[in-house]
């Protein structure tokens, strides 16, 4: 396993649309092993999606506190309610605005193997669905919030 460099917003792979994994191989676990350790490197993020460490492909690791996630080829298969709170990515460090996500997200997905699965997630981990799975499409957390907040509005609690 390996720390990978996180790529800050202006790199062009941020705005690219991710392509799809077709091989669950060797190549794919160093990745998803590379990406958690990544995060869990990084000190206060909890979701890292693979164009943060500068891979065009649809892969996400996840962790809110409950164990890690992975998710790869994820897709929203259903959505309800609406939150709004506090958002930063790693990817723009420093940064943080006000952004509406749904309260409720189930996601299907395949784990490293291959294997397809589901999962539903409430709160701070449909929020982390939206936000990396939003990464595999191009769009940043800024495209979306309501607006940027000031440093001095910044609590302990934002989620990045």
């Amino acid at each position: 396993m390996a720390i990978r460099i996180i790529v800050k917003e202006g790199e062009d792979v941020l705005r690219k649309k991710s392509r799809e994994v077709t091989k669950f191989d060797e190549r794919l676990w160093q990745l998803l092993d590379d990406m958690a350790e990544t995060l869990y490197g990084s000190g206060n993020g909890v979701g890292l999606a693979a164009p943060q460490v500068g891979i065009l492909r649809r892969v996400v690791v996840i962790d809110v506190g409950e164990g890690l996630i992975e998710l790869v080829n994820p897709e929203i298969v259903s959505k309800s309610g609406e939150q709004t709170g506090s958002e930063g990515c790693l990817s723009c460090p420093g940064e943080y605005g006000i952004v509406t996500r749904p309260k409720k997200v189930r996601v299907r997905a395949f784990d490293r193997h291959g294997k397809p699965y589901e999962i539903s997630g409430e709160d701070l981990l449909a929020r982390a669905f939206c936000h990396e799975i939003d990464h595999l499409e191009g769009r940043l957390f800024k495209d979306i919030a309501s607006r940027m907040l000031e440093p001095d509005e910044v609590s302990g609690d934002v989620e990045e």
